[in-house]
């Protein structure tokens, strides 16, 4: 009897991962010039290129994860087509819809045949008392329609729970997210931050009933695209909650990376050079962490045609060519007891 198992794991912002068909996509798609791979779909959303995809597919079997975990996927259609197109069917496709405006979903790719089972967990309708600068004082106007409900997150914090028998007993947690970015068209909230904070606050708040519930004895990831600085030397505001109230801790800062070796996205102006930040994070809990193999711990450096690692990109363009615009985070937990 299996008591104990390793897991490779990745996280990815896979950058718009829509693959979409008014017919069912089959692998004779997959030789579609652009124009016709886009014509596949009357969605107002673009299908991802097939180039592109082939790009992250290609990673995924080279680096072989057992579970990856996903931000920016077209809902669980998309999923489902990456994961029968361009893998072969080797993992199980795991989503539930989220909250998006962009319909940019949280999911995981499980790799088949594991020894345990999975269940899936939403937190999308869950509050995250906020409200709006202009919602806030609509609620105390006397002229103003009353706003009284809390905005949610921005996706969801989705939690993976994976158990051996007993859903009600898992062995391992991963809580992923994509908080709110720094997009804020309308003026209510300058890059986003005030909602980033207030759903970082209601996602610690999850993972600290988690720990409860199970009375810290069941190992916690909380993972994701996190839309700012977060690192635990010089966190921007709305994360310092996060190591205030919470043992949490970075695959990065535990692997002993730097500042450089932890980047996972290149921010790019018109008219300002790249600069690069960690954006993407894998917290673990304290005992999640005893279970990393630090040596395991990298970023994933995308590669030219030769095999060669491609320099950070410079350019819009440059980084457009780029399989996503974020990059992978990958590790390995070992010894993972089932029980």
């Amino acid at each position: 009897m299996v008591t104990s198992v390793s897991l490779n794991v990745m996280v990815l912002n896979a950058e718009n991962l829509f693959l979409l068909s008014d017919q069912e996509l089959k692998p004779e798609h997959l030789k579609l010039d652009p124009t016709q791979w886009q014509k596949l779909s009357t969605s107002v959303y673009e299908n991802k290129p097939i180039e592109k995809c082939k790009a992250i597919a290609k990673i995924i079997k080279a680096e072989s994860p057992d579970l990856i975990l996903f931000c920016e996927v077209g809902g669980l259609e998309s999923l489902q087509n990456f994961n029968r197109l361009f893998l072969e069917s080797a993992y199980s496709s795991i989503l539930i819809e989220g909250n998006s405006d962009r319909n940019i979903d949280v999911g995981f790719l499980l790799k088949k045949e594991q020894p345990f089972y999975f269940d899936i967990v939403t937190n999308k309708n869950r509050p995250i008392n906020y409200l709006y600068p202009h919602e806030r004082q609509s609620a105390t106007s006397a002229n103003a329609p009353k706003v009284t409900t809390s905005q949610r997150f921005s996706r969801d914090a989705a939690e993976l729970h994976l158990f051996l028998k007993d859903r009600t007993k898992p062995f391992m947690i991963f809580l992923l997210t994509h908080l709110k970015s720094r997009l804020d068209p309308n003026g209510y909230d300058p890059n986003g931050s005030e909602r980033r904070a207030a759903e970082l606050k209601t996602l610690l708040e999850i993972f600290l009933e988690l720990e409860a519930q199970f009375e810290g004895k069941v190992p916690i990831a909380v993972a994701g695209d996190f839309n700012g600085n977060a690192t635990k030397a010089n966190p921007d505001n709305e994360f310092k909650p996060l190591y205030q109230t919470t043992g949490l801790r970075d695959v990065c800062e535990l692997a002993g990376l730097s500042d450089k070796e932890s980047i996972t996205y290149y921010q790019i102006g018109r008219n300002t050079k790249s600069e690069g930040k960690q954006i993407d994070y894998c917290f673990l809990s304290a005992q999640m962490a005893t279970l990393l193999d630090k040596n395991s711990v990298k970023v994933y450096r995308y590669i030219n045609h030769l095999g060669q690692p491609l320099d950070p990109p410079a350019s819009l363009e440059a980084k457009m060519a780029l399989p996503s615009d974020h990059f992978p985070l990958i590790f390995t937990l070992k010894n993972v007891p089932l029980f």
